[in-house]
């Protein structure tokens, strides 16, 4: 479990560093694997939401370190450099509930926690608002992917009947499609 539970916790901290890295994906199925029996939701939610914490607030302090021009610099470069003037405006007009509103965006929630720290936010209600909407987030993916997995079979069964009905769907709108292009083509 504990190998698990590592895992969780490293890869929900690498998101804050390398957004493409799916903590959501991964916290969701360490959730449906502790319903399965292959350890606890409370672990699998822990785990994460410390990691993606933690992870946050090491960009926090990258952000806090280098400052914003530097920030801003780097984001230009990558072609966001849009994305931090409308951060630091939103920061400006609303405070902190746009810290804790903006780590319910992919992608954006990357982006805020080095933002907070050049910004000068300070780090005890950065983390607060960090640390909150995090636990709201992971704790819901958390809820939803352990009564998945816990109910493992319904849902199969649910998903092979959806399955079945989009397959047969496609192939009416195939069979269709066919039609109307042979028509056309006799037309001509």
């Amino acid at each position: 479990m504990g190998a698990l539970y590592a895992c969780l916790a490293v890869v929900a901290a690498v998101e804050n560093i390398f957004p493409p890295v799916p903590a959501d994906t991964v916290v969701a199925f360490g959730s449906f694997l502790a319903a399965r029996g292959h350890g606890t939701a409370l672990g699998a939610f822990l785990s994460t939401w410390i990691g993606n914490v933690a992870g946050a607030m090491l960009m926090y302090a990258v952000g806090r370190h280098f400052g914003a021009d530097w920030l801003e610099a780097r984001l230009a470069r990558r072609g966001g450099a849009d994305i931090g003037q409308k951060l630091e405006r939103m920061y400006g007009k609303y405070g902190l509930v746009a810290i804790f509103m903006s780590r319910f965006l992919p992608g954006i929630r990357a982006v805020v926690p080095p933002f907070a720290g050049a910004l000068r936010v300070p780090p005890l209600r950065a983390g607060a608002m960090i640390a909150t909407a995090s636990a709201i987030w992971y704790g819901a993916v958390t809820i939803v992917a352990y009564r998945l997995g816990a109910n493992w079979e319904q849902a199969s069964d649910r998903l092979a009947g959806y399955q079945r009905s989009i397959g047969i769907a496609v192939a009416v709108v195939a069979v269709v499609a066919i039609i109307i292009l042979l028509v056309r083509r006799r037309r001509r």
